[in-house]
């Protein structure tokens, strides 16, 4: 049993469903939220210390507090009353440790859930190779027995969200891998409500659909076997107007034929036309383990760029100040003021707006050129002053607005439209992870091109232009021209991540964009 040099046992976690931690069989109380929160970003870097600025980011997101390395003090000295009751609290911390790179947590061997997750995976795999079938499918029964519910439970962020994601990913894969080898050992019949509950739990993995026709068709049960494939056909019809993979549509067309390869391993398969049919192989799970790998979590590069600017400088009072420039200054910089935003916002209509007050401006000079010394009861006086008016007040209004919603940016979404637009961006990163020919043929990720199907607004970092690119937010030319380069230099990238290992962007502009970035495997 593992313990502390003081002879305590070392704590387990678990973060395969709602992040907790035992001493033996009790349980721990991990404090608030946002203490539960800080454990959590130790634990997806266990054993690697953590810089204080990437815990606030990960905790807080958008709205860190001012004193954010201060609160983190906090919340690590309540974890470690917690983890090491019996320290002294004038003792360096043996597992919560501080070190010149940030907070390091100390996890030991099988301390922590998805650690033995993925050590079963690389048995189950181990096993698979060297023929141990019932071992094997042990191993990952162990493995999918170890979730708890949702990984990461109760957590929203960039690094929570991600880190949940890939779990998910690699939870999937494994019942994937459990349910072909169950296939390969000719239980059938078994299966099939388990897969049933599968399909609706995972409906756009094809791959479960498809162990799942499978096996009812080896049961005998032909006609729900073409239902579920009808069933797959309409889903993926009404979602994405596509059709299903080639290998799906195959083990169809040998249903209807009632091919004697689909039969069983064991059955009897008998030569057609004077060639013996082979039956389409349920996926082996070697290859598919190989991808359950957890990814490390999103670190600091070496030699970061330098930190975008944290503004906290209300917009109302930006509003302000702005507006009050031309009231300042009787309509004289209306234009000037009005013809820099046009400038700052690339715009053709402020930049004509800009001009519009040049013109009005000019017309009260001539207006009172032409009425001479006595212009206040000349004909043209009256014109003069209401274009000055104009000009001052539709100045400040103008430049007010523009810095209040600028050109280009939509209203907030409702919560309706946000959650509509969300599950489209699921749904579209789901066929880019397990159908990317057709993520491809959907053109997802290309605003700039003409298309029919609504990805939630997500952008191809390895396709989509440089003007695309450089539209999004902590993006700017220079940085879209440097991914355009570097892409066609060092080849498309794997994931949004790697922008950050490539010291492309600052992994705080990533974290922004993970909502609306998706990388598009190429051809």
């Amino acid at each position: 049993m593992a313990g502390t040099p003081d002879g305590q046992e070392l704590p387990r976690f678990e973060i395969l469903g709602p992040v907790r931690a035992w001493r033996g069989e009790a349980e721990l109380d991990l404090g608030p939220a946002k203490q539960r929160a800080v454990l959590t970003a130790l634990l997806i870097n266990a054993n690697r210390p953590v810089p204080t600025a990437q815990i606030v980011d990960a905790v807080w997101q958008a709205e860190p507090p001012e004193n954010g390395a201060n609160v983190v003090q906090k919340y690590v000295a309540g974890l470690r009353r917690v983890l090491e009751p019996d320290r002294s609290p004038r003792s360096p911390g043996s597992l919560l440790a501080l070190t010149d790179a940030g907070y390091q947590l100390s996890v030991g061997p099988e301390r922590l859930d998805a650690d033995v997750f993925h050590r079963h995976l690389q048995e189950a795999q181990a096993a698979r190779a060297e023929g141990r079938l019932a071992d094997a499918s042990g191993l990952l029964q162990r493995a999918l027995g170890l979730w708890h519910g949702s990984a990461l439970a109760g957590l929203s962020g960039a690094l929570f969200d991600a880190t949940r994601d890939r779990l998910a990913e690699s939870r999937a894969t494994a019942l994937e891998s459990w349910a072909a080898l169950e296939m390969e050992r000719g239980h059938h019949a078994q299966l099939i409500p388990r897969l049933a509950e599968l399909v609706v739990e995972f409906p756009l993995r094809e791959e479960l659909r498809y162990l799942s026709m499978l096996a009812l068709y080896r049961c005998g049960r032909q006609p729900e076997a073409l239902a579920a494939f009808r069933d797959a056909r309409q889903l993926l019809a009404d979602e994405f107007g596509v059709e299903p993979s080639e290998r799906l549509q195959e083990l169809h067309r040998g249903i209807l034929r009632a091919e004697p390869a689909l039969a069983a391993s064991g059955s009897p398969r008998p030569a057609v036309n004077g060639h013996r049919h082979q039956p389409p192989a349920v996926r082996p799970p070697t290859a598919v383990l190989q991808l359950t790998e957890l990814p490390p979590a999103v670190l600091l590069p070496a030699v970061p760029p330098p930190a975008l600017p944290r503004s906290g400088f209300p917009v109302w009072l930006a509003a302000l100040i702005v507006g009050a420039i031309p009231l300042l200054t009787c309509g004289l910089t209306s234009w000037a003021v009005v013809g820099v935003l046009a400038i700052r916002y690339r715009s053709r209509l402020l930049g004509l707006a800009a001009a519009a007050f040049l013109a009005l401006f000019a017309f009260f000079v001539i207006a009172m050129e032409l009425d001479g010394p006595a212009y206040e009861a000349g004909p043209w006086a009256g014109a003069g002053v209401v274009a000055l008016f104009v000009a001052t007040v539709g100045g400040a209004v103008a430049s007010a607005l523009i810095i209040i919603r600028p050109p280009g940016r939509l209203p907030e979404p409702s919560a309706a439209v946000e959650l509509t637009r969300r599950v489209r961006r699921e749904q579209a990163r789901q066929l880019v992870n397990h159908h990317p020919s057709i993520a491809r043929e959907l053109r997802i990720g290309r605003p700039d091109l003409s298309r029919t199907f609504d990805d939630g607004g997500l952008v191809d970092i390895n396709t989509a232009p440089e003007t695309i690119i450089a539209s999004l937010h902590g993006i700017g030319p220079d940085d879209a021209q440097r991914i355009v380069a570097d892409r066609y230099l060092r080849g498309p990238l794997t994931s949004v991540d790697e922008l950050v290992t490539r010291n492309l962007v600052h992994w705080s502009v990533a974290r922004v964009l993970g909502e609306t970035l998706v990388a598009v495997p190429p051809d």
